[in-house]
This record gives structure tokens, C-alpha cells and sequence, in this order.
């Protein structure tokens, strides 16, 4: 979504496109120069250079037989050229599998387009409306390397995704009268007051609107996983902007500030609540810290190379002058918008068991696809008998509370509480939708108009401005609900 909204701002803006287009050194255009960031819920940091088991060198998938007709499909898919690490070449042939409603039969079309034309690898897609499934369709392979194919209970690290299911921890919390998300902070938190932050509410926390997207020292990884020394720190940090003034992504700290609060409240981690409270009760195959048990089940990400062009190569004065902070930031290793994503040394590596099994509330979520929509299907209405939260619970958390300017990431970007809502740049589900999308192409959201809960989750993490898989995906359903007759806003 924040990539999409630089590129739309960039696209509108001629000069812009024939000034990097025509920088000396040649193949300086968005595509190389901005991919890595603006994309990557995780900063400029996320690709391990030179890690032979993350980078894609060929991908060629070949449909046998294609898609069959009706609900049920069963095509194949041939995967070929993968760098493993291990081996040059894999040549696998995965089922892709699974049913869909009458009158969605575009999006399991669309569904295998995104392999045969846009690069997937392994992925899943579900979707509920009114609380009954009408998508769940997944294929591919759940491990390049090995082959392994993708089945109905792989699962996927979500990276920004999981901020949704935080959010829901706090409102639940909120709905039970337990917390008052308009109260400080500090009531729940008393470390927090320290550096002028003693009146800063609970909801600001939510909305990005704190200040406090960065730690001034950056701690080694093992305090990161350990939970403890990230609050603490975050306690003791002078917010870098005036709280309440302003909104910027915090794109990493948003866990352990959500986070910590509802430990102190419920007296549980992030991941033990959402487990007890929501998870188990709604049936959701969705973790916050991985259980050593479900290991076996994660697919094995396919992360492409950052470009080998830098933005620092581009010259200003070849930047309109309305972009020039937004290049600048790129290229600053001090601004916030790379500080925002370097809290550790070293950054994480979010395909390491060690990892995935800590508590990231802002990133680190492992779900599968049907959890990922399922959540949305328990916000806006009941599934199976359990509504998660009420209505009025709902409205309250969807209601916007910033948007403009991200101070972080210098784009247009838009907050509920928690949730991101719909932009021009990156409509999610329509104007009453909200959601989050993970770095490299995940998206959950849930839309209370049509009754729509959408779960997309992919293990090909790609960094480019072309990358559309979602946005086919849901123009797919849109499309599906204009044939069954539902509504469809916008």
C-alpha cells in the first residue's frame, strides 16, 4: 500500500518520471531505486544479502491441463529455476486446489493467473461473507527448495498483518470494560510517563500518533526477542515529534507499545491473549509467537533481491522539488524512515525459528489464509456462533483518527485504531473497508457493508512496483458480489 502511494504520487507527475528515467547512470527509475523501502514493512534492511535460500533466480510456472470447470478446481502448476540454496534448479509439479462459491469462479481464475503471470510461488486466498465461506483456494509450494506442497493448513508469516490482530486484543479488552483506550497510557503503564509522555492516550498508541516510532539506541537482537528491554526502552524514549499532533508509521514499535499495555491489563503477552481470548474461541489458525509444535507447517518465504541501484545515485536537482524529502529520507540512514525499521543489531531475520517463535506484535503474525479472513469474518459479524467484537466495539475501532502526510514514511497514509482504512492509492475492499496488508504481499481486511472478510497470504515476498496480486484478488470478489447480487460501494 505505502509503495503504491509514492508510485501513484510519482505517476501524476511527468517531470518527475523523465527526470529519474534520464539520471546519467541510466536504470534509475522507481522500480530500482525505491522497491526495497516502500514496499517492506520491515525497512531497507529486510533482505539478508548474499542468503542464496531467499532470492528468487527464475520462476516459470506452466499450467497442465488448466483450470477446470465448476467450483472445484484441480490444474497443475510447474515450478522451475528456483535458487535454493541447495540445488540450481527445482522442478516440482504442486496442486492447486480448493473450491468457490457460485458466482466467484473469476477469483480462483485470477487465483492461478497470479502463478502462471505474477510470479506466486506458494500462496492461499479465503473469504467469507456474511459468515460462509465462498473462497478458499491455495496452491503452489509451501518450500521451494524441497518441493513441499502448499496444503489447507500451511501456514505464513503475515509481517504487518498481525498489527490487526493486536489491535483486536486492545479493543476486546475495551469492550470487556477493562480498558479505556482514551485514558493515559501511563494509568496501565506507569514506566510510560518518563520524557513528557504521561498524558498520551492509549489510542494514540493505536493510531501512530505517539511519536514514538524509533528507539534512539538500537539493542542487540536477542534483548529485541526477549520482549522486556524493547518496553523498557520504549518507556524511556522522548517521543520524536509532538504526540497527537501528527501520525507516522511505526511500523516495529507499534507491537511492543499495543503490546505492553495489554500485558499489564490482562496480565498475559500479546500472544498467550490473542491465543486464549480470540484465536481458540473463533477458530483461528493464527499464532503470535509460534509454537515449537506448528514449526513443521510455515512455508519457507521466497524473498527477491533488493535492486542493485541506489537511491543516493540520483541526483536532487533531478527530483522535482515536492520529492526531494522523500529522497532524501531514503537515502538517510538517520532519518525515520529507515530508524523506524532498525531497532536491532541485527535487524531480525523473520525466516529464523527464533523469530518466529518471540512475541512481534507489529510483524511477526503466522497464519494461514483462512485464519487471516476468518478474524475479519468474527469483527464484522458472527462465524460459527462467535461475534469477536460488538458492534459498537467495532465502530468505535474503525473510526478514522489520522490521516495525510505520514511523518515516517512521507505518504499519504490512513488510521483507525490499529486498522488502516482505505486511500485512493490502495482502496482495500471499498470506502467501508478496513484492514492491514503485510510486507512483500499479504492483505487481510473485512468490509462491514458487503459482509466481506478477505484473507491473502503469499510466500513470495516481492519488492516491485508491479506487484498487483492482492488488488486482482480483491477486484475478483468485488466482481463476484456484482454477479451474486450483493452491494459492492465505490
Amino acid at each position: 500500500m505505502l509503495l503504491r502511494s509514492w508510485h501513484a504520487a510519482v505517476t501524476r507527475d511527468t517531470r518527475l518520471r523523465r527526470s529519474i528515467v534520464a539520471a546519467p547512470h541510466g536504470s534509475y527509475d522507481l522500480n530500482a531505486a525505491f522497491k526495497s523501502f516502500l514496499l517492506h514493512e520491515s525497512g531497507i534492511h529486510a533482505v539478508c544479502p548474499g542468503r542464496d535460500d531467499s532470492r528468487v533466480t527464475g520462476v516459470r510456472f506452466v499450467a497442465e491441463g488448466g483450470l477446470a470447470d465448476g467450483a472445484r478446481m484441480g490444474g497443475q502448476m510447474r515450478l522451475d529455476g528456483i535458487g535454493s540454496g541447495r540445488r540450481d534448479e527445482i522442478g516440482v509439479v504442486s496442486s492447486i486446489d480448493g473450491d468457490v462459491a457460485p458466482g466467484f469462479e473469476r477469483v480462483r481464475d485470477v487465483f492461478g493467473d497470479n502463478f502462471e503471470r505474477n510470479g506466486d510461488v506458494g500462496a492461499a486466498v479465503c473469504v467469507y461473507r456474511h459468515g460462509r465461506k465462498v473462497v478458499d483456494l491455495r496452491g503452489g509450494l509451501a518450500d521451494a527448495g524441497t518441493g513441499r506442497p502448499w496444503t489447507r493448513d500451511t501456514l505464513q508469516l503475515v509481517y504487518s498483518a498481525t498489527k490487526a490482530a493486536t489491535a483486536t486484543c486492545a479493543h476486546l479488552l475495551a469492550q470487556r470494560g477493562q480498558l479505556d483506550l482514551d485514558a493515559p497510557t501511563a494509568r496501565y503503564w506507569p514506566e510510560f510517563a518518563a520524557q513528557g509522555k504521561a498524558d498520551i492516550p492509549v489510542r494514540w498508541l493505536l493510531s501512530h500518533r505517539a511519536g514514538l516510532p524509533v528507539i534512539d539506541n538500537p539493542m542487540p537482537l536477542a534483548d529485541l526477542l526477549a520482549w522486556d528491554p524493547m518496553a523498557a526502552a520504549l518507556a524511556a524514549q522522548r517521543p520524536v515529534w509532538e504526540p497527537g499532533t501528527a501520525h507516522g508509521y511505526h511500523g516495529r514499535t507499534f507491537g511492543w507499545l499495543v503490546g505492553e499495555v495489554i500485558r499489564r491489563v490482562s496480565g498475559r503477552s500479546v500472544g498467550t491473549f490473542f491465543a486464549e481470548e480470540i484465536a481458540v474461541p473463533a477458530g483461528l489458525d493464527f499464532y503470535i509467537g509460534l509454537p515449537a509444535a506448528e514449526r513443521g507447517r510455515v512455508s519457507r518465504m521466497v524473498i527477491d533481491e533488493p535492486p542493485r541501484a541506489e537511491a543516493a545515485n540520483i541526483s536532487l536537482d533531478q527530483i522535482p522539488e515536492q520529492f526531494r524529502g522523500l529522497v532524501a529520507a531514503f537515502t538517510d540512514p538517520h532519518s525515520l524512515m529507515n530508524r523506524a525499521f532498525g531497532l536491532s543489531t541485527p535487524d531480525i531475520d523473520f525466516k529464523a525459528p527464533e523469530a518466529q517463535a518471540a512475541e512481534i506484535p507489529s510483524s511477526n503474525g503466522i497464519c494461514t489464509a483462512d485464519g487471516l479472513a476468518r478474524l475479519y469474518a468474527g469483527l464484522i459479524g458472527e462465524i460459527d456462533g462467535v461475534r469477536i467484537l460488538d458492534a459498537a466495539t467495532l465502530a468505535s475501532a474503525i473510526a478514522e483518527q489520522a490521516a495525510g502526510t505520514d511523518q515516517v514514511l512521507l505518504v499519504p497514509s490512513r488510521f483507525a485504531s490499529g486498522f488502516m482504512l482505505p486511500t485512493e492509492e490502495a482502496p482495500l475492499g471499498g470506502p467501508a473497508s478496513f484492514g492491514h496488508p503485510g510486507r512483500g504481499g499479504s492483505l487481510g481486511f473485512g468490509d462491514p457493508e458487503s459482509g466481506v472478510a478477505f484473507g491473502y497470504v503469499v510466500s513470495h515476498i516481492r519488492q516491485d512496483l508491479n506487484d498487483n496480486r492482492a488488488a486482482l484478488l480483491v477486484q475478483a470478489v468485488r466482481d463476484g458480489l456484482d454477479q451474486t447480487g450483493a452491494p459492492v460501494q465505490g
